[in-house]
């Protein structure tokens, strides 16, 4: 039996699209919960709070913002680089063999006891 492609609706609009992204990655309860454990380690009890705690918001926005430009830059210099059926199978191989060896690694890792 043979089963057709399924491809994915496109939104219409980059825009919505990035909203709808942003909305669902700063909604996400394990990004909330992180940052209400992490970010107060860094807050000095002597000076506001909440201005630190804006500092530290910003600042993380704005790494995160890099990493992910850099990220699709970078993916999109691979994507041509990745075109031809052989490159995708070497990819794919070389991805495989570094995963199973982390996970022989991690299987014979001597665990302190």
């Amino acid at each position: 039996m043979l089963c057709a492609a399924v491809t994915p609706a496109v939104s219409g609009s980059r825009w919505k699209l990035f909203t709808n992204t942003y909305l669902v990655t700063a909604l996400n309860p394990k990004g909330i919960i992180f940052f209400v454990a992490f970010l107060p380690q860094f807050v000095s009890p002597n000076a506001d709070a909440g201005q630190q705690l804006w500092i530290l918001a910003i600042t993380f926005v704005a790494l995160a913002t890099l990493n992910a430009t850099l990220y699709a830059v970078f993916a999109t210099s691979v994507r041509k680089m990745l075109a031809s059926r052989r490159a995708q199978r070497r990819f794919n191989l070389v991805g495989g063999t570094l995963l199973s060896s982390a996970g022989v690694w991690a299987l014979l890792a001597k665990r302190p006891v």
